[in-house]
């Protein structure tokens, strides 16, 4: 009878934390990720900057457990809140079993440990992509505080693309931005592209916060899909918005190899100016 009082107890404090709307936005964008096909078994990764007085709501639910080493130093970010995905969860499960599928955790003063303060309570650890997540965080902290969203998928036909397009920034960007009239409006400074790098280290966490000093979102050859961004919607909006010009993309080269018209450069300023948008030069060269 105590056992199974002790089980109500902790899941109406569940309950209340999983009331919470950054919770309830958290778990949405996980599951629209998994009803695109972009989270196959336990591939991709989300993580969410929690807002101080979304912590003053849950804290009371927190049970602190050891500090652990991030694998990295984000002195930036010391003694703020993540909520995350869990290593080797599938996204699939996140809206069924939150509880098992995520966690929240808390850096240290020096942010360089993390410690789980909720969540995985049948155990497990934050996202192995976590250096890259808190890395890239505080790069966009640094330039807008109002950045607190990262996300990673294995978007299906951004990564075919990595096979048979070159691995640079202008090329993929230009490609992207002629498939859809909305995507110059939607990432006008267009997209990264890092070559393939063994996923999860210090390397590709590295390489990534670079791109993301210029860029939004950046393409992981082979691999999938980085974004960052101001909140949920926004950041799901950019992922969603290149992917589908990449399955375009993708339409177009299975039926020709060459465009018989496209949207030239000038159309490009033309829609900028009306879109109140500023697009790189550089990114719009004669073919």
């Amino acid at each position: 009878m105590i056992e199974y009082l002790k089980i109500v107890e902790e899941r109406k404090i569940n309950m209340k934390f999983l009331d919470a709307e950054f919770v309830q936005g958290f778990i949405r964008m996980a599951d629209d990720g998994w009803q695109q096909g972009w989270h196959e078994r336990n591939g991709g990764n989300l993580s969410y900057r929690v807002k101080p007085e979304e912590v003053e709501l849950v804290k009371e639910n927190f049970e602190p457990k050891e500090f652990q080493p991030i694998g990295t130093t984000v002195p930036a970010l010391a003694g703020e809140y993540f909520l995350v995905t869990g290593s080797g969860k599938y996204f699939r499960n996140v809206s069924i079993k939150p509880e098992d599928s995520i966690c929240m955790i808390e850096l240290d003063d020096k942010g360089e440990n993390y410690r789980i303060v909720w969540g995985l309570v049948n155990g497990g650890r934050p996202t192995s992509e976590l250096p890259s997540h808190l890395m890239n965080l505080e790069v966009k902290k640094l330039q807008d505080p109002d950045y607190r969203v990262v996300y990673h998928a294995h978007t299906t036909n951004i990564i075919a693309l990595t096979f048979v397009l070159p691995l640079e920034d202008k090329v993929f960007t230009r490609e992207l931005w002629e498939m859809a009239t909305e995507c110059p409006v939607v990432f006008p400074d267009g997209v990264g592209v890092v070559p393939w790098m063994v996923p999860g280290g210090r390397e590709i966490a590295v390489a990534t916060s670079e791109l993301m000093k210029k860029y939004d979102l950046a393409i992981w050859a082979h691999h999938g899909t980085f974004a960052a961004g101001k909140d949920f919607d926004l950041t799901f909006g950019l992922m969603h918005t290149v992917e589908k010009s990449a399955e375009i993309l993708v339409k177009m080269l299975s039926m020709q190899q060459s465009k018989r018209q496209t949207i030239t450069p000038d159309d490009f300023r033309h829609l900028a100016k009306d879109f109140g948008v500023t697009l790189p030069e550089e990114f719009l060269y004669e073919k």
